[in-house]
């Protein structure tokens, strides 16, 4: 009888080889089964927050070892990671929630393996960016990912006139603490008719999306709890919805 066949070589972890796995935006059903099994079996498990990633390993009964990886300590840990997956490890980078470099740790260690020629893999999964886009009904032909906004109100008024007459969809982050002023921002410098969408809690239990034009959706915003996580996206000035 001919032999089975092997089990499917991308569950499992090779040897000298970085993944980069998306984890849960909030949802945990959300986890892929190929990410389940990586973050299962690799040597080790580079994470923003052993914490929050010990417990959402613990929710699924998985153990590994970890190791911090966040803003402050990046660039060395790069380096070092980047010294044992050279040296045969496999290692998983996760941040707190969905895909690793997109605002969050991931850009740093990714480049150090790209330089020295080691394998990176990707393992995709939840990324609220692409979550929204996908449910906002705004353009999504191409779009403008620019991170979170400026902290000063003259820097943010100076992004939205710099972006005032661009052709594509703008996505950005914003914390809870600034989105009303951002979208202050908004109406006073594209105009109270121009077509945005906010959304908060993507995939969690307070999830939702306010879109319509500016002054509206700032009206409605205005009513509800800012409490969360929020994604922000501008339509072209031109598009209707």
């Amino acid at each position: 009888m001919p032999d089975a066949p092997p089990i499917n070589s991308s569950l499992t972890p090779q040897p000298g080889h970085l993944y980069v796995v998306a984890t849960p935006i909030g949802n945990l059903a959300d986890l892929t089964e190929r990410a389940r099994a990586i973050l299962g079996a690799v040597d080790l498990i580079a994470c923003e927050d052993t914490r929050t990633t010990g417990a959402m390993l613990t929710r699924f009964g998985l153990h590994r070892p970890l190791v911090a990886y966040h803003e402050h300590n990046e660039t060395v840990a790069a380096v070092q990671l980047a010294d044992q997956i050279a040296a045969g490890k496999s290692v998983a980078v996760v941040s707190d929630a969905g895909t690793p470099g997109l605002s969050d740790p991931g850009f740093r260690i990714v480049r150090e393996c790209r330089r020295r020629g080691l394998p990176v893999v990707p393992v995709p999964g939840p990324s609220a960016l692409i979550a929204v886009l996908s449910a906002s009904g705004l353009p999504t032909n191409g779009f403008l990912f620019v991170g979170f906004l400026p902290a000063k109100t003259a820097a943010r008024t100076g992004f939205f006139s710099q972006y005032r007459d661009f052709d594509y969809t703008l996505a950005l982050y914003e914390s809870c603490h600034r989105i009303d002023k951002a979208i202050t921002d908004v109406v006073a410098t594209l105009g109270d008719d121009r077509v945005i969408c906010v959304a908060k809690e993507v995939t969690k239990l307070h999830e939702a999306f306010f879109v319509g034009r500016a002054a509206e959706v700032q009206a409605r915003l205005a009513k509800a709890s800012l409490k969360g996580e929020f994604v922000l996206l501008i339509a072209p000035k031109d598009f209707v919805l």
